[in-house]
């Protein structure tokens, strides 16, 4: 779980880097990374999140 955890600062990070970058520089390079990163996180997250909830819910037999 702490891996989960770093991964979601890391990301939080990088596009905060990406926008920081874009106001400074207006290179449209870096906008167009926040927001790839932004959606991988988003589908990375919704993957996490139905595995968690996959293991919850599914009964299997020992």
């Amino acid at each position: 779980m702490w891996l989960l955890r770093l991964l979601a600062v890391i990301g939080v990070v990088g596009i905060g880097i990406g926008l920081l970058l874009f106001a400074i520089t207006r290179n449209r390079y870096y906008l167009d990374f926040s927001w790839r990163l932004f959606r991988y996180g988003i589908i990375f997250a919704l993957i996490v999140f139905a595995l968690m909830i996959i293991e919850r819910v599914a009964i299997i037999p020992v």
